[in-house]
């Protein structure tokens, strides 16, 4: 069971992101703002998998600080922002700190609950297959540490 954390200072769009995450069967905890997601994401056992975050919130860089204090706790966890006011300055910025990815919540023509859903899928995929590899190297390396002893 994944855990997932959403960040966004709407209710509405958090009331509306938990329960479509919430029927794929994801755990999600809430948060009104940057501070007390980073407060989540510092203290929470264990850290979470997945950390979907608005970008503009008390300033327009709380996305960021959010981005980097998820990446700072566990570096598999998985980050997506979501902006309002997407520009592409931003999204490169984002990405090269570390995103998954960087969804636009009022792109015409597209349902962001359904892109959302999608992508949160496949960061859990990246983070399955990551944390997979990390397992396989730990072995590997303890196999070549009991032959040369």
């Amino acid at each position: 069971m994944y855990r997932l954390l959403l960040i966004d200072d709407e209710e509405s769009v958090r009331t509306a992101v938990t329960r479509r995450l919430k029927r794929e069967g994801f755990v999600v905890t809430e948060a009104e703002n940057a501070l007390d997601g980073i407060e989540k994401i510092q203290s929470d056992e264990p850290s979470y998998d997945l950390v979907i975050t608005d970008m503009s919130m008390e300033d327009p860089d709380a996305g960021l600080r959010v981005l980097n204090a998820a990446v700072a706790r566990d570096l598999f966890s998985e980050v997506i922002i979501m902006t309002a006011f997407g520009n592409v300055d931003n999204a490169v910025e984002c990405m090269l700190s570390g995103a998954f990815d960087y969804i636009e919540k009022n792109k015409p023509g597209t349902d962001v609950y359904e892109l959302l859903t999608q992508k949160v899928l496949q960061a859990m995929d990246r983070r399955r297959q990551d944390t997979r590899n990390v397992d396989r190297w730990a072995k590997a390396a303890k196999i070549q540490q009991e032959r040369n002893q």
